[in-house]
C-alpha cells in the first residue's frame, strides 16, 4: 500500500511540476507572439496586427511579472530584463505607427518619439534618484524596541518610485501602449502624444517628490553620526548580557526560543544581530534589538558595559565577535540531542558551553573535541517551563470542558489529561515531529526519507488515533528528496482526514466544534493580531520600521505571550478531537503540540529531550542501520523510548502499551532520564541559568580588572595601554617581560606576538 501511495503522490507532484513548466512556457510563448505580431504589423502595415501584438505583449508582461517569478529570473539571467522587454515593445509599436503614417517624421505625430523617449529618460532618472535615496537611508545600525529618534528616522518614500521599478515601468508602458493603440486605430497621433506627455509628467512629479528625501528635512544622519549615536545609546542603556545571533532566513527559530529566558534575566539584556532582514524575523519581545552588519562597527561593543554574550548557534560571523576581549562568550545551543552536530568542535572557541544536564556534559567528554570539562556548565532548559506534565484526571473531561466552558475550559482540561484513553469516544493524540535531513548524508538524521510514510500509514490505520504531524521547518532545504517525502506524508494525512470527516457527516455540526468554540478562536486571533500587527506597510524600508518600532510599552511581550497562549488553547478547542492535523508555521508552537499530545514519535533530536520534561511516552525511529541494542547504547536519549523500525513495525504494540492501564513500563526510566538530560528540578532552570550569567559576567569584570592592574604594573608606553588593557592579565605581563628583556626587538611586534594577535582572522 505504501508503495502504491508513494507512486501516486509522486505522479501528482510530477504532474504539478509539469503544469508549472507548461504555464511558464505558455507565458513565454505569449510574450514571443506579441513581438511576432507587432513585427508582422510593421512589415504588412496592418493596423489590426500592430494593435493586437501590442496588447498581447503588454498582457503577457503583466502575467509574467505577477505569476511567473521563476520565468522572470531565467529571463534576467539571459539579459532579457523588464526594461529590455519594454524597450523592444515600444520600438516595435513606434515602428508600426510610423508604417501606418501615424508617427511619420515631420508630420503631426513627429513629437510622439521624443515624448516616449522622454518617458524613458525620466524612468532612468527616477531609478538613479531611488538608488541615491536607498543608499542615503542605509544606516550602519538597525534597531528595534529602541528609541532611535537621534538618528532622525522618517517615513519612507512611496514604494512605486523607490523600490518597484519594474512595476512602474510596466504601468507606464501599458498606458503608452493603450494610447498608441488608439492612435493606430483612429489615425490620430494626439492620443498617443497626450498619454506619453501625461506619463512623463507623472514620472517627473514622482521623481521630484522622491528627491525630497535627499533634502536635510527628511535625510537621516550620516555614518559617523549614527556610530556616535550607537556609542551614546550603549552608554545610556548599559547592557550587561546579550544574545548574539547570525543566520539564514529559516534559522530565526534558533534565537526566538531564547527570547523569554533572556527577558527574565537580571540586568539589562540586549539582542545583537548581524543580518538586516533578521530584525523582523525575531518574534515579539521587549528586549532591545541591535543589528550591526559590519564587523568594524561591531567592535564598538568592546567599549560598552556588555560583559556576556550568549550564542544559540554557530555561524561564520561568530568568530568576528569572539575577538572582542572584554566579553565572555557562552554557547547555549538551540536544542540538545545525541547527534554529532550537538558536539561541534566550534564549541571550544567559547569561554563556556552551557548544557541542560549531566548527559550533555558526558557527551562532550566522549566526543573529545577540545572542550574541557571545567568549561561545561549545567543550566537546564529554562524555556521548557511551559511544557505540562501528565496529570491524573479523566480524559473525557477535556471535551466536556470544551462544550461547557469554551476554549479556556478546554485548555484547563488539556493540562490534566492522562495518557490512557478512558473513554472509547476519545482519541489518542500522537505527535509525529521528525527532524530535518541536516547538512550531512547520515541516514539517521531524519526518518522522513526512509520511514516517514510507513510510520504515518501505520498510525493512520488505527481508528482511535488522531495524528498531529509537525515537520521541521528546514525539511527539504538541503535534500529535495526529504521535501518530496514530506509532501507525500501531508497528502496521506489529508486523505485520511477527508475520509474521517465523511464518516462523521451525520453527527451534529459534522462532528466539529460548535459556534462558541469557533467564536472564541476568532476573538483570540483578533486580540493576538492587535498586539503583533505591524505598524508599517509592506513597502516600508528599515529606517521607517525603526521609526514605527520604538521602545515598547512595558509589559507588551507579556501581553503577547498571554494572547498567544489563549489563541493556542482556543485553536485546539476549535478542532474536532478526531481530526488529523498538519501543523506548520510558528503557531501553534512545538511546545503547545507537546501539551496536546499523548505520545510523541520522533528522531534522535532535541525534540525528544524537550518532550521528556513532560514524562509522557515517546518513541524514536531507528533509521541509523544499527540494531536496537547498539542504537540504545549509541544514543542515550532513546533509552527510555520505544524503538520503531524503518518499516513502521512496532506501532500497533506501542499504541496498545500506551492505552492499557499498567502497559506503560517505561515511566520510571523516563523520570530518571529526564533528570539526567535536563538536570534537577530544584533550583529551577531559570535560576541556574541566571546564576551562570552573573558568574560569567563577574569573570569578565575580574579579567578586565586584572588586565588593568597588569598594564599599570608593566608601565607600558601609552600606545600599548589600550591593547594590554583588553588582554588577559597573564598575556599582558608576558608582553611586558618580553619587551623589557628583548630591548633589540621591535616592541610592537613583541607585544602582538605575546597577545596572540592575528589580524588575518
Amino acid at each position: 500500500m505504501g508503495a502504491v501511495v508513494k507512486s501516486a503522490d509522486e505522479e501528482r507532484f510530477s504532474a504539478r511540476s509539469a503544469r508549472e513548466t507548461a504555464e511558464s512556457c505558455a507565458a513565454l510563448a505569449l510574450l514571443a507572439a506579441g513581438y511576432v505580431l507587432q513585427t508582422f504589423g510593421i512589415v504588412d502595415r496592418g493596423t489590426a496586427l500592430v494593435i493586437a501584438g501590442a496588447v498581447l505583449a503588454v498582457l503577457a508582461e503583466v502575467l509574467v511579472l505577477s505569476r511567473e517569478r521563476a520565468l522572470v529570473r531565467r529571463l534576467a539571467r539571459a539579459q532579457c530584463t523588464a526594461p529590455v522587454r519594454q524597450l523592444v515593445r515600444d520600438a516595435l509599436l513606434l515602428g508600426g505607427l510610423a508604417g501606418l503614417g501615424v508617427a511619420r517624421p515631420g508630420g503631426p505625430g513627429g513629437w510622439l518619439l521624443p515624448a516616449v523617449l522622454g518617458c524613458w529618460v525620466l524612468h532612468f532618472l527616477c531609478q538613479s534618484v531611488a538608488g541615491a535615496v536607498r543608499t542615503r537611508r542605509r544606516l550602519p545600525v538597525v534597531t528595534r524596541n529602541i528609541d532611535a529618534s537621534g538618528l532622525r528616522p522618517s517615513a519612507g518614500p512611496p514604494g512605486l518610485f523607490v523600490r518597484r521599478g519594474a512595476l512602474r515601468l510596466t504601468a507606464v508602458g501599458a498606458l503608452t501602449t493603450a494610447g498608441m493603440a488608439v492612435s493606430a486605430g483612429t489615425g490620430e497621433p494626439l492620443w498617443a502624444q497626450a498619454v506619453a506627455v501625461c506619463c512623463g509628467a507623472g514620472l517627473l512629479a514622482g521623481t521630484a517628490y522622491l528627491a525630497t528625501w535627499l533634502l536635510p528635512g527628511k535625510r537621516v544622519v550620516g555614518e559617523e553620526e549614527a556610530l556616535a549615536w550607537l556609542d551614546g545609546w550603549l552608554a545610556g542603556y548599559r547592557p550587561t548580557v546579550g544574545l548574539y545571533f547570525s543566520g539564514g532566513n529559516a534559522s530565526a527559530y534558533q534565537a526566538n526560543m531564547w527570547l523569554t529566558t533572556l527577558a527574565q534575566l537580571d540586568g539589562r539584556p540586549l539582542i545583537v544581530l548581524r543580518e538586516r532582514f533578521m530584525v523582523q524575523k525575531i518574534e515579539a519581545t521587549d528586549v532591545p534589538i541591535l543589528c550591526v552588519p559590519k564587523v568594524a562597527h561591531l567592535m564598538r561593543l568592546e567599549h560598552s558595559t556588555l560583559k556576556v554574550l550568549l550564542h544559540p548557534a554557530n555561524s561564520g560571523k561568530t568568530s568576528q565577535v569572539l575577538r572582542i576581549p572584554t566579553l565572555k562568550h557562552a554557547f547555549i545551543n538551540h536544542g540538545e540531542s545525541d547527534k554529532l552536530s550537538s558536539c561541534n568542535p566550534y564549541a571550544k572557541a567559547y569561554d563556556q558551553v552551557w548544557v541542560a544536564g549531566e548527559a550533555a556534559r558526558e557527551r562532550y567528554a566522549l566526543a573529545d573535541i577540545g572542550v574541557e570539562d571545567k568549561d561545561v556548565v549545567e543550566v537546564g532548559r529554562p524555556q521548557l517551563a511551559s511544557i505540562e506534565p501528565t496529570r491524573a484526571r479523566g480524559a473525557a473531561g477535556t471535551h466536556e470542558a470544551a462544550r461547557t466552558r469554551g476554549a479556556a475550559g478546554a485548555h484547563e482540561a488539556a493540562r490534566a489529561r492522562p495518557v490512557a484513553v478512558a473513554d472509547p469516544r476519545d482519541f489518542l493524540t500522537v505527535l509525529y515531529a521528525p527532524t530535518w535531513e541536516g547538512w550531512t548524508d547520515d541516514p539517521g538524521n531524519t526518518s522522513v526519507l526512509l520511514a516517514g510514510e510507513a510510520i504515518v500509514t501505520a498510525l493512520l490505520a488505527d481508528p482511535g488515533v488522531r495524528l498531529l504531524y509537525k515537520p521541521h521547518p528546514m525539511t527539504g532545504s538541503v535534500d529535495p528528496r526529504a521535501g518530496a517525502a514530506d509532501r507525500r506524508i501531508r497528502a496521506l494525512i489529508a486523505r485520511a482526514a477527508e475520509q474521517r470527516a465523511r464518516e462523521r457527516v451525520r453527527e451534529p455540526n459534522g462532528g466539529r466544534a460548535d459556534r462558541e468554540a469557533l467564536a472564541a478562536l476568532e476573538a483570540a486571533a483578533r486580540r493576538l493580531d492587535e498586539l503583533t500587527r505591524a505598524t508599517f506597510g509592506p513597502d516600508a524600508d528599515e529606517v521607517e520600521r525603526m521609526l514605527r518600532q520604538p521602545a515598547p510599552e512595558p509589559g507588551r511581550a507579556l501581553a503577547v505571550a498571554e494572547a498567544t497562549e489563549a489563541w493556542e488553547a482556543a485553536f485546539w478547542a476549535s478542532l474536532p478531537a478526531w481530526e488529523h492535523q498538519v501543523v506548520t508555521g510558528s503557531r501553534p508552537a512545538i511546545f503547545s503540540c507537546f501539551n496536546e499530545a499523548d505520545l510523541l514519535v520522533s528522531d534522535v533530536s532535541s525534540v525528544v529531550s524537550d518532550y521528556l520534561s513532560s514524562e509522557k511516552p515517546y518513541a524514536v525511529v531507528n533509521t541509523s542501520g544499527l540494531d536496537e541494542e547498539d542504537f540504545r547504547a549509541a544514543f542515550p536519549t532513546v533509552r527510555a523510548a520505544t524503538i520503531l523500525g524503518p518499516d513502521g513495525a512496532g506501532v500497533p504494540e506501542l499504541l496498545s502499551a500506551v492505552r492499557l492501564p499498567g502497559g506503560d513500563l517505561l515511566a520510571p526510566a523516563r523520570s530518571a532520564l529526564k533528570a539526567r538530560l535536563l538536570g534537577p528540578a530544584e533550583p529551577p532552570s531559570l535560576v541556574r541559568f541566571n546564576r551562570a550569567v552573573l558568574a560569567l559576567a563577574a569573570d569578565a569584570e575580574a579579567r578586565e580588572e586584572r588586565a588593568r592592574r597588569a598594564a599599570e604594573h608593566a608601565e607600558l608606553r601609552p600606545e600599548y595601554a589600550d591593547v594590554a588593557g583588553a588582554a588577559d592579565a597573564a598575556d599582558a605581563a608576558d608582553a611586558a617581560d618580553d619587551m623589557a628583556t628583548e630591548g633589540g626587538r621591535n616592541r610592537s611586534q613583541a607585544l602582538a606576538e605575546a597577545l596572540g594577535e592575528d589580524e588575518g582572522l
